[in-house]
């Protein structure tokens, strides 16, 4: 599902999209997350087709963001984990289920993500991890790297 078009990008947003971008795919990771393992556990919570499914797990399984692991050899079926680099979207995963309850479903859905020690609803943001700080356009800003595409030099200015 590798796009050519963006093999020569530097840009952290668009490789990444590239890699895991398709909506079943971030599906996939979003069940995974909630304890999913197997395919038609993914298959019934999702209602995607076999041929689908199959795909988009071969795909993040050579991403290497889940692992296959099999349980059973007669007939083979496989359970599929997430990795320490799939257990990484975790962050991205609930940025977007945070905005999309603010902004699309209105403070609905089916999933909560819960403090386990006080029971209490999280409300996912971005902080900086070296100083804790709550990443927002006031307080934070974009910068250039010199291998940039000119336009967004000219426009962010460079770290050089």
């Amino acid at each position: 599902m590798r796009h050519k078009s963006f093999e020569n990008m530097d840009c952290a947003v668009a490789r990444t999209l590239d890699e895991v971008g398709e909506w079943w795919s971030l599906l996939i990771v979003r069940d995974a997350l909630h304890g999913l393992t197997r395919f038609d556990e993914f298959q019934r919570s999702l209602g995607i087709s076999p041929n689908s499914l199959t795909r988009r797990l071969n795909e993040l399984c050579d991403a290497g963001l889940l692992g296959r692991h099999r349980y059973q050899n007669r007939p083979p079926r496989d359970e599929y984990r997430l990795t320490a680099r799939g257990r990484d979207l975790q962050p991205v995963i609930e940025a977007l289920a945070a905005w999309g309850r603010r902004h699309v479903t209105h403070e609905k859905g089916v999933v909560r993500l819960l403090d386990t020690a006080t029971g209490a609803e999280a409300d996912p943001v971005l902080v900086d991890r070296h100083t804790g700080r709550i990443i927002n356009p006031d307080d934070f800003r974009y910068v250039a790297t010199p291998t940039a595409h000119p336009v967004k030099r000219r426009r962010l200015g460079g770290d050089d």
